[in-house]
């Protein structure tokens, strides 16, 4: 481009220093590469930006007029700067965060807040698809999600082992089952999750493991309304057992098909997402996972 920065700042150093040398000595290039920078400028547009008088070079009306913009298009840049730089500052910058399960996620996300109280935090949740397009899109610096895909851009970070079970309303048959089969659950009213869940996912899986095919009563989108219909009697769900702290109204039942088919809550984000607040928090999630697991 005609006006680039180079240009720009070899013209502001002559206008100051009033010579080629001068603005050589302030920018630390050669003196004919102002030359070049100025003479070129004033060769494309036909016309003068400096008047050699008593040996000194001086600015025309012009030249002044195009410094000032220069120097104004200078501060906008620093500010730019000093905004992304701000972003991601531990003292007062931004961070997004895309949870797939309340849980391990909200327990490091409460753990950062301590550690660093003055980032502020933007909390998504919603499936497993939904967080893991915000992540590929950069909608969410970083998600945390089970079972994430295997992508090449993402980087991870472990954070707790987890499996599927199946909850039931506490007066459900079941409830008092110290563990079920799929053969049991499919013969019971079932609520199912739609299939952008990783939960749902997994129990399509064990399902055709067991050549089963069962039909479910409910399918619905929301964790939380899966939840509330199982506490109301609606069926039995199913849930990552690490998802959620709550325990009010449902009995939690391990599956026997799902046994040693453990999954991981994951902390990932795309590899050029790279900041000091991205870093803070994968160390925050390393110390959560080593407290977990020495727990």
């Amino acid at each position: 481009m005609s006006l680039s920065t180079a240009r720009l700042n070899a013209i502001r150093a002559v206008a100051e220093g009033g010579s080629y040398a001068a603005a050589a000595r302030l920018l630390g290039v050669t003196q004919p590469n102002i030359s070049a920078q100025v003479r070129a400028l004033e060769a494309e547009f036909g016309l003068r930006l400096f008047l050699r008088e008593s040996g000194q070079l001086r600015p025309t009306a012009l030249c002044l007029k195009l410094c000032d913009l220069a120097e104004r298009a200078a501060e906008a840049q620093d500010e730019a700067e000093r905004l992304l730089r701000s972003r991601s500052s531990l003292r007062e910058g931004r961070i997004a965060i895309g949870l797939g399960n309340a849980m391990p996620g909200m327990a490091v996300i409460a753990a950062f807040h301590r550690a660093f109280p003055g980032v502020t935090l933007d909390v998504e949740t919603g499936s497993h698809q939904k967080i893991a397009r915000a992540v590929l899109t950069h909608e969410c610096d970083i998600g945390v999600l089970p079972d994430v895909p295997a992508d090449p851009r993402f980087r991870r970070e472990h954070l707790a082992s987890s499996e599927v079970i199946a909850i039931a309303p506490a007066d459900h048959p079941l409830a008092q089952a110290s563990e079920v089969t799929a053969a049991d659950l499919s013969r019971v009213p079932l609520i199912f999750r739609a299939s952008g869940s990783s939960t749902q996912r997994a129990v399509e899986r064990m399902f055709a493991r067991a050549n089963l095919t069962p039909q479910p009563f409910l399918t619905l989108d929301a964790r939380d309304g899966l939840y509330e219909a199982v506490v109301n009697g609606l069926g039995v769900g199913f849930m990552w057992r690490a998802s959620t702290g709550r325990s009010d109204g449902v009995a939690r039942l391990p599956i026997v098909e799902m046994r040693g088919l453990a999954t991981h809550e994951t902390v990932f984000s795309l590899k050029d997402t790279q900041n000091q607040i991205v870093d803070a928090f994968y160390g925050i999630a390393k110390a959560h996972e080593v407290a977990t697991r020495d727990g």
